[in-house]
């Protein structure tokens, strides 16, 4: 049996590698870290805490469910600040709720990148379980 030892990165698609690049670094906090290949990039690595993510160019994708999504973690002593800001930076946050229950648990708020790409930030009160 195959035994992996956790994930290194997820990529998320997007159109314009600016664009991007504006939202998930000044608007989430992500930490620009390369782009590749140097002269012509199609692809931006970030760094999110401990974990990466990579924004891939793709101009011929149709918008994914919301059901497909990215999340990323939150204190929750700054939950209410995280989403004011994302609210006050003209993001649409479409839906926020609280789980008691469940695999994760904690207070989550979902919106869209620039790309209609579905997110979510999260104060995660557990780690998984089921």
């Amino acid at each position: 049996m195959i035994r992996t030892q956790g994930i290194l990165h997820v990529t998320i698609p997007v159109g314009d590698l600016g664009r991007s690049r504006a939202f998930y670094t000044e608007v989430l906090g992500l930490e620009f870290v390369a782009q590749a290949p140097k002269d012509d990039p199609h692809f931006l690595f970030l760094k999110s805490g401990a974990d990466y993510v990579v924004l891939g160019r793709e101009m011929s994708r149709g918008r994914f469910s919301d059901i497909i999504h990215h999340a990323f973690m939150v204190d929750g002593d700054a939950f209410d600040a995280t989403v004011a800001e994302l609210k006050a930076k003209g993001v649409d946050v479409f839906r926020e709720d609280e789980r008691k229950d469940g695999v994760f648990t904690g207070r989550s708020a979902y919106f869209h990148d620039p790309d209609g790409n579905a997110l979510e930030v999260i104060h995660l009160t557990n780690r998984a379980k089921g």
